[in-house]
């Protein structure tokens, strides 16, 4: 069993930077490829970031590519999203999710959920 946490949301101005983390519990944390996914008010949950169980590969949703970054930790059971450039159109709620590790990284099938963190970035 595994339960995730996250920290670090807030209100940040457009073009502003916030760090969220993600603590997990549990002895498999480095056999579990990680993501962060977000909702928006009124919005489907959508993918923004993801990494390998090993750290050595990492996975961005396009519209974040080259202002968001993804890592982990794993002696600190801990990943996080460092989060740069930040534009209004990325507020909304931020999960931290789990997956057991897979030959090939996917975006959905994650089993395990964070209860989110809501970054709000104002203009």
């Amino acid at each position: 069993q595994v339960q995730l946490v996250e920290s670090g949301g807030g209100l940040v101005q457009a073009g502003g930077s916030l760090r969220l983390s993600c603590a997990a519990s549990g002895r498999t944390f480095s056999s579990l490829d990680m993501g962060w996914f977000r909702q928006a008010p009124g919005k489907e949950r959508e993918f923004v970031a993801g990494i390998r169980w090993s750290g050595r590969s990492t996975y961005y949703a396009d519209s974040v590519k080259g202002r968001f970054t993804i890592s982990r930790d794993n002696a600190k059971n801990t990943v996080y999203l460092q989060m740069n450039s930040l534009k209004p159109e990325d507020t909304a709620v931020y999960y931290c999710a789990g997956r057991h590790a897979r030959p090939v990284f996917s975006d959905n099938d994650y089993d395990y959920w964070g209860q989110g963190t809501q970054v709000t970035v104002s203009s």
